[in-house]
């Protein structure tokens, strides 16, 4: 399996070969499960789904077409259909814990700058909780999954012209949230 490309392995994994799909799995499963993870705000949720992801993909990975697009975006659309299964069938919108979210602060900052990125970092995160659940999934695939606008297009089923106009009103959006907290302050 050394030599297997992704391109290669999708062919083999269409003809049912398991150890191709496997090595797809590999590929893909953290950024899958970092993705979900994003949108439910749920360790234990984000790995049953990431799970359920890959078990449909397995299941209907023989009546995958190549059209041109990547495999990975097939993925990303099974995940977000199951994530938004998920908050319906929950009833709850997405949270992250802000005790869960990454240490942004670079070693050897003092502590009041460390303060003060804590306390920007939790202003971003209210701000996006109270975007839309679309606009939610941009962020996460701009800047969690650092994906393209045309990789997002082929995700959302959007034109890449979509995706950039959704993108830039988001970020007003953000900005205008954001300048309402600060004035409140």
């Amino acid at each position: 399996m050394a030599d297997l490309t992704e391109d290669n392995a999708l062919d083999r994994a269409i003809q049912g070969d398991g150890d191709a799909f496997s090595f797809l799995y590999e590929l893909y499963v953290n950024r899958i499960f970092s993705y979900i993870y994003y949108r439910t705000g749920n360790i234990t949720d984000a790995e049953d789904l990431t799970a359920r992801v890959f078990q449909r993909a397995l299941g209907h990975i023989s009546r995958y077409t190549q059209k041109g697009i990547p495999f990975s975006a097939w993925l990303y659309r099974i995940a977000h259909n199951l994530v938004a299964n998920w908050h319906r069938d929950n009833g709850r919108r997405q949270e992250v814990a802000l005790d869960d979210q990454p240490d942004l602060v670079m070693p050897g900052d003092h502590p009041e700058r460390e303060m003060v990125n804590n306390q920007e970092v939790e202003r971003l995160i209210l701000v996006i909780k109270k975007l839309s659940p679309e606009r939610q999934q941009l962020i996460v695939l701009k800047f969690v999954q650092q994906l393209s606008n045309a990789e997002i297009a082929v995700i959302m089923s959007k034109s890449e012209g979509a995706i950039k106009s959704l993108y830039h009103r988001t970020l007003l959006e953000l900005r205008a949230e954001l300048n309402k907290i600060l004035e409140q302050e």
